[in-house]
């Protein structure tokens, strides 16, 4: 699997989580999904500044659940 689809994955669980309303299951997958993002940073996939946002809106969201 490519790098940029693995981070594409990663986000597509969390909002689809969130979208079910699985607050557990968001949680988990955002826990996850933020290393990916960090490492697509590091790899020069995307940059900080994009991940950064990623980050935010997807906890965002995940805390919107509560």
């Amino acid at each position: 699997m490519t790098m940029r689809s693995r981070l594409r994955t990663a986000v597509r669980k969390v909002l689809l989580a969130v979208q079910k309303g699985d607050k557990d299951a968001a949680q988990v997958s955002f826990r996850a999904a933020v290393p990916e993002i960090d490492r697509m940073v590091t790899k020069g996939i995307i940059k900080k500044n994009r991940a950064a946002q990623y980050k935010s809106r997807l906890n965002a969201r995940v805390r919107a659940l509560s």
